[in-house]
C-alpha cells in the first residue's frame, strides 16, 4: 500500500526553512512510471531506493556522493532513487506530535515503503541522526527486529571502514566506492523482489557474497577481559571484506545535471571531482589511506563535465574536489580551458586543497581572475620536527616562499590549519604554531615594503583541530590527548597570539573530539550506548549547541565502558574491530609508517617512489 505523505501548509510555515522539506528542485528526477504504478496498484516493479543523509538538507545537498549515487541509481529502467534528510529539531517535534512519517522529497513516500534505505555516512557525530531518520520513517531501529517486509537498511561512506559502533542498526554496509557495488546490491534486491521471496536472512547471506558488502549479522564479536579479540564468522561469509574501487574514472557516470537546491546550502556551488586517492601519505589522514590508489580523470573529460555542469545548473562558481588539488597532473591545461569559458559567462573556479610546496603565483592569478578570495593552507604542525613525524613533506621555507608569492599577488587573507595532540607533540611544537603565524604576519609587512605598497591590515586566521586516531592510518594505535591536555594547549596558544591583532585564533570543541575519538575506534558494544543516548534525546551531535558530552560519558560508564578503553588502550599486537576489512593498505605498511614517524623519517610520495603500501592489489591508477 502506498501512502503519499501530506504535510499541512501550517506546519511548513511554522518551522525554520520550510524549503528543506518540499523538494521540487531543478534537475530533480521524478520517475513517472513509479508514480503511476504506486497510485494505481500501491506498489511498483522497480527497486526503490531512498538515499538518506543524516543531517539537515543544507549539508546533505552539499555532498557530492549523494549526487553521484542519485544519478547512477536512477539510470536503469528497473531502479528508482529518491532523497531524504534529517528534519531539524522543530520539524522533528511537529512530525512526532502529528504522526507525520519521514518521507522522500520526490514522491513523498514514507521511508518504510522503500526496498532499500541507504545512508551516506561521512561523520561519526551523525550516528544518532541515523536512528532519528529510521524511527521517523517507521523502520525498526535494530536490524534483528526487522521483518521480511521491512526495507533493507544499508550504509556507505568513509566511516564504514569501522562500522562496528553502528553495526546493530544496519543490515549491510558498502565498503569503498559505491558506483558499482550499489547497482550490484540493487540488482540482487530486484532478483529477490521478482521471485517473490521474502526471506530476509537468505537475502543477506547472498548479499555477503558481493565483493565490498559487509553484513554485520554474520559476524559475532568476541570479548575477553573487556577487550575485543575477534569474530565468530558464519559459514560462507568472507573472513575479510575487500573495498571496492572504480578503476577508470573517465568511464564512470558523473552527474552533469546535479540537483540544484531550492534554498542556500553550505557549499552553494557546483562540483567537479579531479581524482580519488592521495599520493602524499600524511600519517594522520584517514582519507589519504582508505582512498588509495590514486586514479585521475583526464583533463579533457573534466573540462567537458565542468562546462556541462555550469550550463545545466546556473551556478556562478565551480568547486574542485580532491584530497590535494595541486597534485593533479592536468591542473594547468584544465584551468586554462575552464577559465577561458568561465570568463565569458562571469563564472569562477575555486581551487581548494592546494599544497604549499608546489603552489605557484600564476595558478593563483588564474583562479582569482574572476573572483579573489582568501587562501587556505594546512601546515598541520608548527615545527619541522613534527611535520616530519606526520609525513607532511613541507618545510618552513616552502610555507614562507608560497606566502611571499601570495602577498605579492595581492592576497591579504590567509587561513592556516593545524592539529593539536599529534603523536610526540610537545609544548614547543604548540608554540611553533604561534611563532609561524607571527612570522607570516611580519612577512606580509616586509613584502609590502619590498614592492612599495602601503600595507593594509592582513587577516591571518589560525585554526586548530584535535588529533583523533583513526582506523587505517599509521596512528591508529596511538593514544588521544585527554580533555585537559587539549585545553592546556589551546590556552597556551591563545596567550601567545592574543597580542597580535592581525592574527585570529579559532579552535574546535575539545569534548566533541574526545567523543569522536571513541566512535572512530569503537566496537559493537557502543551500539547500545548510542541507542540509549538517542532515546535520551540526543540528535544533531555534530552541532555544538546540541552535544551533551557529560551525558555520553555517563552512559559509557553505565555500560561498563570508558573513554580510556577506546582512546588509550590499543597496542600493535591487538586485534582491532576493523581487522576484518581489507582496504588494500596493509597492516604491515601502517606499522612501518608508525615506526618511521617515531624516527622522524619522511616517506616519499607515491609518484617519487612506491612504498609498497598494498594498494597495488587493485592494479589501477598509479599502481599498475
Amino acid at each position: 500500500m502506498h501512502t503519499e505523505v501530506k504535510v499541512p501548509h501550517s506546519v511548513l510555515m511554522g518551522v525554520e526553512s520550510p524549503g528543506r522539506y518540499v523538494g521540487g528542485e531543478q534537475n530533480q528526477i521524478i520517475n513517472e512510471d513509479v508514480i503511476k504504478q504506486l497510485r494505481e496498484t500501491g506498489s511498483c516493479s522497480q527497486v526503490r531506493t531512498v538515499l538518506c543523509f543524516p543531517d539537515v538538507y543544507e549539508i546533505g545537498m552539499s555532498n557530492l556522493a549523494m549526487q553521484i549515487l542519485y544519478k547512477i541509481l536512477n539510470n536503469p529502467e528497473w531502479s528508482s532513487c529518491e532523497r531524504s534528510f534529517s528534519p531539524w529539531l522543530d520539524m522533528d517535534k511537529v512530525m512526532r506530535e502529528k504522526k507525520i512519517p519521514l518521507y522522500s522529497l520526490e514522491t513523498r513516500s514514507p521511508l518504510n515503503e522503500f526496498d532499500i534505505v541507504a545512508f551516506s555516512m561521512g561523520y561519526e557525530m551523525c550516528f544518532t541522526n541515523v536512528l532519528q531518520m529510521l524511527e521517523l520513517g517507521g523502520i525498526p531501529l535494530l536490524a534483528k527486529d526487522r521483518k521480511d517486509e521491512d526495507p533493507i537498511v544499508v550504509g556507505g561512506g568513509p566511516i564504514t571502514c569501522n562500522s562496528e559502533p553502528m553495526a546493530d542498526f544496519f543490515d549491510a554496509f558498502y565498503l569503498g566506492e559505491g558506483e558499482e557495488v550499489d547497482l550490484e546490491f540493487t540488482e540482487l534486491v530486484k532478483k529477490y523482489k521478482d521471485s517473490g521471496k521474502k526471506d530476509r536472512k537468505a537475502f543477506l547471506r547472498e548479499a555477503a557474497k558481493i565483493e565490498g558488502v559487509y553484513v554485520p549479522s554474520l559476524y559475532t564479536p568476541k570479548f575477553e577481559n573487556n577487550k575485543f579479540v575477534g569474530y565468530d564468522i558464519e559459514d560462507g561469509a568472507p573472513a575479510k571484506i575487500k573495498k571496492r574501487i572504480i578503476k577508470d574514472l573517465d568511464k564512470v557516470d558523473y552527474p552533469t545535471e546535479p540537483v540544484v537546491p531550492n534554498i542556500n546550502v553550505i557549499h552553494n556551488r557546483a562540483y567537479l571531482e579531479l581524482f580519488r586517492g592521495c599520493i602524499r601519505g600524511c600519517r594522520f589522514c584517514q582519507a589519504g589511506f582508505i582512498c588509495r590508489p590514486v586514479r585521475e580523470k583526464d583533463y579533457k573529460t573534466l573540462c567537458d563535465q565542468g562546462m556541462q555542469i555550469m550550463r545545466n545548473t546556473g551556478y556562478d562558481e565551480l568547486g574542485i574536489l580532491s584530497l590535494s588539488t595541486s597534485d593533479y597532473t592536468g591542473l594547468v591545461p584544465m584551468t586554462d580551458v575552464l577559465l577561458e569559458d568561465f570568463d565569458k559567462n562571469h563564472q569562477s573556479l575555486s581551487l581548494p586543497s592546494l599544497r604549499i610546496d608546489n603552489f605557484a603565483l600564476d595558478l593563483m592569478e588564474k583562479a582569482s581572475s574572476t573572483r579573489k578570495s582568501g587562501l587556505t593552507f594546512a601546515p598541520e604542525a608548527g615545527t619541522q620536527r613534527l611535520r616530519d613525524v606526520i609525513n607532511k613533506g613541507i618545510c618552513e621555507e616552502d610555507i614562507m616562499n608560497a606566502l611571499h608569492l601570495a602577498f605579492k599577488g595581492g592576497w591579504t587573507t590567509v587561513k592556516l590549519y593545524f592539529m593539536l595532540g599529534l603523536p610526540t607533540e610537545t609544548m614547543e611544537d604548540v608554540e611553533g604554531i604561534a611563532n609561524l603565524a607571527i612570522k607570516i604576519e611580519q612577512l606580509y609587512y616586509d613584502t609590502m615594503r619590498e614592492i612599495g605598497m602601503k600595507p593594509r591590515k592582513p587577516e591571518i586566521t589560525v585554526s586548530t583541530s584535535m588529533f583523533i586516531p583513526k582506523p587505517f592510518t599509521p596512528f591508529q594505535w596511538e593514544n588521544q590527548n585527554t580533555e585537559e591536555e587539549f585545553k592546556t594547549k589551546q590556552q597556551h596558544l591563545r596567550d601567545m597570539i592574543r597580542k597580535h591583532r592581525s592574527i585570529r585564533y579559532i579552535w574546535h570543541d575539545v569534548k566533541t573530539s574526545c567523543w569522536e575519538g571513541i566512535l572512530a575506534r569503537g566496537d559493537r558494544r557502543l551500539g547500545q550506548v548510542i541507542l540509549e543516548g538517542y532515546k535520551n534525546g540526543s540528535i544533531f551531535d555534530a552541532w555544538d549547541d546540541y552535544f551533551d558530552y557529560d551525558m555520553w560519558m555517563g552512559l559509557l560508564e553505565s555500560h561498563g565502558l570508558s573513554w580510556e578503553l577506546y582512546t588509550q588502550n590499543y597496542s600493535e599486537e591487538d586485534v582491532l574491530p576493523w581487522d576484518n576489512m581489507n582496504l588494500g593498505v596493509t597492516r604491515a605498511f601502517l606499522l612501518r609508517e608508525k615506526h618511521n614517524a617515531y624516527e622522524e623519517k619522511v616517506t616519499p610520495n607515491c609518484r617519487e617512489q612506491c612504498s609498497a603500501c598494498g594498494a597495488n592489489c587493485y592494479k589501477a591508477g598509479i599502481c599498475p
